[in-house]
């Protein structure tokens, strides 16, 4: 074969580090994906889910990441003005915990820094240690505009924060007041529900009595926390339960703090549960709160914000909380109330960042009125089914939250954030911010004290609420904000709304639902068209990732071992659907993982097959090469495979199948192109090709490359770039790059489904082949001959006209089709060009042509020869009434009668031939010839659909030394099926075993014994 190596070429050997360091430098450097408002083009925008700004990255982030990257470089490559905007998060707890915890190896708190000195470390810290999770991104390839980057902190989006909460206020959406939080005792600061983790421990419930106050009986209740007695204000029963009808209305003497309490009524109540009866403690509890307001019971607190009792709690002021826990259930038995403990499996809400137990507490914070806005997002999504839902089934569980939506609490007791812009009146309350000091809110201080001055006086003294907005505030703003909103910016109009969010589905209720409810009310759009539910990254046991469980999978370790583009590649290739979730496999003693691994493989594979197609373009690009001319068959399957792939990964990514894209992009490239195309071409690449022959195999070899770069770049950006590069000769200083080329348009003209069916029985047949020749222990070089046998004759047809393909490409020596021995140079034709016009003959005739059923063509001939002999005896009939003619016929007859039998029907030899003649003549079809089937005893046969495929082994291999292998191979499974009959008869394991493990030994069984069976069937055909 000829091939031109030179600097046109590509290195022997793929280095993933290079081309990525290499790539992700030229895009950045050139602003290859800075977007342009002023394009005319169709926008496409998504903003990335900005991670917090102390993170690193970890799996989630790749996944996700990967999925908008994979969406936008499409879209951009379908020609659209497309922007994929960074930023990050400022994580107000996770920044303030690292900082405090510095602090505290110094000895120091926040306080003995003051606010002032404790920013100044934050930003110190940021500028020194922020930047980790931006540059993780970037070595994930993400096609960012990085001159647009954010971070939640930044003036623009700081002035958004202050606007959304002055106008929030102004229209009485937020508000000032008491209610029930999640409180991090050892952060001292109130938590959002995302900031919270469910774990279930093992712990108690402790059951006691509460005498009734005429002491003419008792109640019993139980509780986890039995400190939080000390702060019970009632105990409520099911209004429809008849043990305690009589008790409603009634009162309880509250054991320890010796309070009197009212028995209630509540249908939250679930009589079935316990002893119906439920202890209220309106302060510490969520449910409780909700009963306490319809009740109006007393609201009793009995917990300091640090975790100690407070006065409220009596004897037991200033224990910790736990300790607490311990004396109070001292006391209640003491007191005689103590009823017993039981062990009890429960979920118990833990700190994120604090790592203890959320308390419920009642504390005065600021709040948003949240029915107003979560009304509007849902009047969009019942009108006009916006955003729109992928898959559909999240946009119910989205409506229900908006549903259910209580007032959300926004401050945080924290230095680092968007502090709240309210300044309190303090001179009216002692120089103090009390929960009754008067306030302002304002967009900047000297605007408070002229509302302050208007309100108070010219003396009034003011001092800002310390405490800060939930990152979620500024999080909600995030589609709009990073556009510059409240200005009306040119990003804004062209940009907004984005065309979909892709996230997880762990955060509908949290961020996106946030984001929708805002954007409904300041933009009167939702934030984006789509949203794109994913599903989470599982770890090999199927198990959610998370630093408390200490099973995550370092992506950047996935990366140094196997590139960026393995990585992203397997991320989306494993996902089965949308909302799936994705498990991975990885051995944690190896760091490895069996799924990059055959990711990386294929990047190899596509390098390998693209070197080896540039070795033989004589140094030409496509584009000097041409549009393909077709001239033989393969090339027109090939161009057919081509759009088909084209039809439908643009299908599917339009419709967010990214992971069907993949799965079909990942076999047309290496099964079609690869294994079969570049295969069959082979030969028409030597020097002494035919010359048209080999130029429309150049110029197809190098199209259909070009053309899979471009549909592989938006999921492997890194490796494509690299050999769009080389294959079209772009020069050093060359700023263009593959990512901003057209995306394959299908051109259904040169779709054609039945070549693609034909090449798809002479490609099942050759993988047979080869799967025997394995079997068989044939050497690679050692051709063989081939029987295929059908009862179609369609396929018969079709496969002796493809017999060229299936003798080049399996090695095959004589092939014969249905019984009869097809050879090079009878109806195949002299070369693969022959054969292709005789195979386009058969794909062109045999859907129109009227096929006579082949049982009924041996009836056909015999009614044809009965009237052959019929026209003969008349012939004989008529000359035998001519006088003289008659005589001499007879006297010939009766002499060539008695010649022929004597030399042939008394000759045995000459008989059997007479009779093996006449078999032949009947049997006889206008169809590749056909013989009766060989001895197939010394044979191995395959099928592949409605084909037979027999390979003799007579003279191929040693026939007594497969037998051997062959019995070896039994022995094996033989023993396999005795144990594991061993473990289906063992009563212990069948009864105690998940039923799912039972019937799978059952299936492992049932194979292994069919194939034992298939093994006993041979070896006794071999050994006869």
């Amino acid at each position: 074969m000829t091939a031109t190596i030179s600097n046109t070429n590509l290195p022997s050997v793929y280095d993933p580090k290079a081309a990525e360091s290499k790539w992700q430098q030229f895009w950045e450097d050139n602003h290859i994906y800075k977007a342009d408002p002023n394009n005319q083009a169709e926008p496409y925008c998504i903003v990335i889910p900005p991670p917090n700004v102390t993170g690193s990255l970890h799996m989630g982030h790749a996944f996700d990441n990967s999925l908008i990257d994979t969406l936008v470089r499409y879209h951009r490559m379908k020609g659209k003005n497309a922007l994929y905007l960074p930023g990050t998060d400022h994580a107000s707890i996770a920044v303030q915990a690292i900082l405090e915890k510095q602090l505290k190896a110094e000895g120091k708190t926040r306080y003995d820094l003051g606010r002032e000195k404790f920013l100044e470390k934050a930003w110190q810290w940021k500028a020194e240690s922020g930047g980790t999770i931006v540059n993780q991104l970037r070595r994930l390839g993400v096609s960012v505009d990085w001159t647009r980057e954010r971070f939640t902190l930044d003036e623009g989006l700081s002035r958004a924060v202050l606007e959304a909460f002055v106008k929030l206020y102004d229209e009485g959406l937020i508000y000032r007041g008491e209610y029930l939080v999640n409180w991090c005792p050892e952060s001292q600061s109130a938590v959002s529900d995302l900031e919270v983790d469910q774990k279930e421990v093992n712990g108690n419930l402790w059951h006691f009595r509460y005498p009734l106050s005429d002491n003419s009986g008792f109640v019993e209740v139980a509780t986890t926390r039995p400190e939080t007695m000390l702060g019970d204000t009632a105990v409520a029963v099911n209004p429809n339960d008849e043990r305690y009808k009589d008790f409603i209305g009634k009162t309880l003497t509250l054991p320890i703090m010796n309070r009197e309490i009212p028995i209630i009524a509540d249908e939250l109540v679930d009589p079935t549960f316990g002893t119906g009866c439920v202890k209220v403690t309106p302060a510490h509890d969520l449910n409780d709160f909700q009963m306490g307001k319809r009740h109006n019971l007393p609201f009793i607190n009995i917990m300091n914000k640090n975790g100690a009792l407070n006065e409220n709690a009596g004897e037991f002021q200033g224990q910790d909380r736990f300790v607490a826990r311990k004396n109070v259930v001292a006391k209640l038995e003491e007191l005689g109330v103590l009823v017993k403990i039981e062990e009890y499996k429960h979920t118990v809400p833990y700190s994120e960042r604090g790592k203890v137990p959320v308390e419920p507490l009642l504390s005065t914070q600021w709040f948003v009125k949240i029915r107003p806005l979560a009304d509007n997002a849902l009047e969009f999504l019942d009108n006009q089914n916006s955003p729109n839902y992928v898959p559909q089934r999240w946009s119910k569980v989205y409506r229900d939250w908006l549903v259910k939506l209580e007032d959300w609490c926004i401050s945080r007791q924290l230095w680092w954030g968007h502090q709240i812009p309210a300044w309190y009146a303090v001179s009216q309350t002692n120089g103090e911010i009390t929960d009754t000091t008067p306030f302002v809110v304002a967009k900047n201080e000297e605007e408070a004290i002229q509302k302050a001055k208007q309100q108070f006086g010219e003396d009034v003294k003011l001092e800002r609420d310390p405490d800060v907005l939930d990152t979620w505030f500024s999080s909600g703003l995030w589609p709009f904000s990073t556009m510059g909103w409240p200005e009306q910016t040119p990003d804004l109009a062209k940009y907004y709304p984005t065309s979909v969010l892709v996230t997880g589905f762990d955060i509908i209720f949290f961020w996106v639902a946030r984001m929708t409810m805002m954007a409904g009310h300041f933009t009167g759009q939702m934030p984006f068209q789509d949203v794109y539910i994913h599903g989470l990254v599982l770890d090999e046991k199927g198990k959610k990732m998370s630093k408390s469980a200490g099973n995550g999978i370092d992506p950047l370790l996935l990366i140094d071992k196997y590139g960026t583009d393995a990585l992203r590649y397997t991320l989306i290739k494993e996902v089965a659907g949308a909302g799936q979730d994705i498990r991975l496999d990885y051995d944690r003693k190896k760091n490895e993982s069996l799924s990059f691994e055959a990711s990386r493989n294929f990047a190899n594979k596509l390098w390998n097959a693209s070197r080896f197609v540039m070795m033989n373009l004589d140094e030409q690009t496509p584009l000097q090469l041409g549009v393909p001319q077709p001239s033989e068959l393969s090339d027109k399957w090939i161009l057919s495979r081509y759009n088909q792939v084209i039809k439908e990964t643009s299908n599917y990514i339009d419709n967010y199948g990214l992971g069907e894209a993949a799965k079909g992009l990942y076999e047309f490239i290496w099964g079609d192109f690869c294994d079969q195309y570049i295969e069959l071409v082979k030969s028409r690449l030597q020097s002494d090709a035919d010359p048209s022959s080999r130029k429309a195999a150049q110029q197809t070899l190098g199209y259909v490359l070009e053309g899979i770069l471009k549909l592989l770049h938006p999921y492997m950006p890194h490796i494509t770039e690299e050999i769009w590069h080389t294959l079209t000769q772009k020069g050093a200083d060359s700023k263009e790059s593959l990512s901003l080329q057209r995306y394959p348009e299908v051109d259904e003209g040169q779709i054609d489904v039945g070549l693609e069916e034909q090449f798809d029985l002479l490609f099942g047949v050759i993988r047979t082949i080869r799967n025997l020749r394995a079997e068989a222990d044939v050497k690679p070089g050692v051709k063989v001959a081939i029987n295929l046998q059908t009862d179609s004759s369609r396929e018969r047809e079709v496969l002796a006209a493809g017999s060229v393909y299936i003798k080049d490409l399996a090695k095959v020596e004589s092939l014969s089709v249905g019984g009869g021995e097809v050879k090079t140079g009878e109806s195949t034709g002299e070369s693969m060009g022959e054969s292709t016009e005789v195979l386009t003959t058969v794909l062109t005739t045999t859907t129109t042509k009227f096929q006579i059923p082949q049982k009924w063509r041996l009836y056909l001939k015999i009614i044809g020869v009965i009237l052959l002999v019929r026209v003969g005896f008349a012939v004989f009939n008529a000359i035998n009434h001519v006088a003289v003619i008659a005589g001499f016929f007879e006297v010939v007859g009766l002499g060539f009668s008695g010649w022929y039998l004597a030399n042939n029907v008394f000759n045995k030899e000459k008989r059997q031939q007479i009779l093996q003649t006449a078999s032949k003549s009947v049997e006889k079809v206008p169809q590749p010839t056909v013989e009766s089937e060989p001895n197939q005893e010394e044979a191995i046969a395959g099928v592949i659909g409605t084909v037979q495929v027999i390979l003799p082994l007579t003279g191929v291999v040693d026939i007594a030394a497969f037998c051997a292998k062959l019995q070896k191979k039994l022995e094996k499974i033989e023993n396999d099926i005795k144990s594991l009959s061993a473990r289906l008869n063992n009563p212990g394991f069948v009864n105690n075993a998940s039923p799912e493990v039972v019937q799978g030994v059952r299936d492992n069984l049932a194979e292994a014994e069919k194939q034992a069976q298939i093994l006993r069937d041979r070896i006794q055909k071999l050994s006869q």
